[in-house]
């Protein structure tokens, strides 16, 4: 297909995509547009830099390449380096999505069943403001190398994602939720489940009073538990904040005790979803990959330049937004296992703590935030009144250890709307997720 230059590694990797994207503001709709990407992303190295270039001629790449050729120097040993003696020579062609293609759904299709799922929002006289979207996106991409690789594969999305916003006494709530699936028929016939869930947040609005700041031990959700696992402990698995930091490389040391002997977590791309990746942005075969196994640290995310520095094997977690970006090392879809709990069990061990449903953002690395955006007081092993919490924070490695229980109930949630930011590419699709899971001593504010 393409002329590789001696004494170089190089790979391309062609994308396109098809979206479309719908939004009714209160009624009124806002955007409708379907757009077609096509582009190339093109990396050249010699052993001791990469050259880049992406463009969306398709027909210009191997000019492209014998451009970059001009900017390296050849390394007739380029197949001994260490990066590029890590590359998997993977040769499959994985279309998951031809069959049911949600770019071959039509417009109207698309955009009745949006305004179909907005009649759910009119009937409340609660709810002041509020938007509708439908977002989908089907991506296929092709990676080939010097190396030998040459892989084929599709990822899929499509969703519907209310957001409206409930008052009271001049203090809004926003409400959500979001219906993501992998086709487009699956989003059919959700109202039930969107009409429970607004209910459910105006009686919360109407009754939530301010939460007691203090010391308290939090029952999570699993869709808390997967933002939990992502920020607190996943962006700290990702091995390219490691290279070159010989206290980091110490502290971090792979048969370290990191967190409570009944926690697992586990990065995979293997999984159906919007963490779903077959293959990562340099061909390399999705793993499941333990990074907390029994409380001890057992793996981390890597790219082939991170893995061939610490002398650890591919995980297939170098990724990039789009075309225009290279891949860096970033999650997939990052989880806790269930335990062997149930969450009634879980609830009913504690006498006083706070019941987190779900959340507005998080964020950490050695301290982790979570904002709650729906939660509740536990009293005497039951749940009491609705509490309106600002923040909850924690040590994360002081919090790992603070985990007794899990249940045997386990989501594993994809975002709608957003998703993950690192550097300059953002927003990537991830997933996250687990079971209910308890944890003590969280500083609630």
């Amino acid at each position: 297909m393409y002329r590789f230059p001696e004494g170089f590694y190089t790979d391309v990797r062609e994308e396109t995509v098809i979206a479309t994207g719908i939004t009714i503001e209160n009624g009124i709709l806002k955007e409708n547009k379907t757009k077609k990407e096509q582009g190339v992303i093109i990396r050249l190295y010699d052993g001791r830099r990469w050259y880049i270039s992406s463009t969306t001629e398709l027909d210009r790449v191997q000019e492209e390449i014998d451009a970059l050729v001009q900017m390296g120097k050849p390394c007739p040993e380029i197949a001994k380096d260490p990066v590029v003696k890590k590359y998997e020579v993977n040769r499959e062609i994985q279309l998951q999505y031809t069959s049911n293609d949600v770019s071959k759904i039509s417009n109207g299709e698309k955009l009745a069943l949006t305004e179909q799922y907005c009649q759910c929002l009119k009937g409340y006289e609660e709810i002041q403001r509020w938007k509708m979207y439908y977002l989908d996106n089907h991506t296929v991409k092709h990676i080939v190398s010097s190396k030998g690789c040459d892989v084929t594969f599709d990822t899929q999305n499509c969703c519907i994602a209310a957001r409206y916003v409930l008052t009271k006494d001049d203090k809004p709530y926003y409400g959500k939720e979001d219906i993501y699936c992998m086709e487009f028929a699956q989003l059919s016939g959700h109202e039930e489940e969107l009409h429970s869930v607004i209910k459910e947040d105006i009686e919360y609005n109407k009754n939530a009073v301010s939460v007691v700041p203090g010391d308290y031990t939090c029952i999570f959700a699993p869709e808390v538990t997967g933002v939990f696992a992502h920020e607190s402990f996943g962006h700290k698995s990702e091995s390219d904040f490691m290279v070159g930091d010989e206290n980091m490389k110490k502290e971090w040391a792979i048969g370290t005790r990191v967190g409570a002997k009944l926690l697992n977590i586990v990065d995979t791309g293997m999984e159906e979803g919007s963490g779903y990746v077959p293959f990562d942005d340099e061909g390399t075969r999705a793993k499941r990959i333990y990074l907390i196994r029994d409380g001890i640290l057992s793996g981390r995310l890597h790219s082939a330049m991170t893995a061939a520095a610490l002398e650890e094997d591919l995980t297939g977690n170098a990724r990039a937004i789009n075309f225009q970006f290279e891949p860096i090392v970033r999650m997939t879809s990052t989880y806790v296992e269930p335990g062997e709990s149930t969450k009634e069990e879980l609830i009913a061990g504690v006498q006083k703590g706070i019941y987190i449903v779900d959340y507005n953002h998080g964020s950490g690395m050695s301290t982790f935030t979570i904002a709650p955006n729906k939660a509740y007081m536990i009293r005497d092993g039951k749940l009491a009144e609705p509490v309106k919490i600002s923040v909850i924070t924690g040590n994360v490695m002081n919090t790992l250890h603070e985990i007794d229980g899990l249940s045997k109930e386990f989501k594993l949630g994809s975002l709608a709307l957003g998703g993950c930011g690192k550097m300059e590419q953002y927003p990537l699709r991830v997933g996250l997720g687990g079971p209910y899971m308890r944890v003590n001593h969280l500083t609630v504010q």
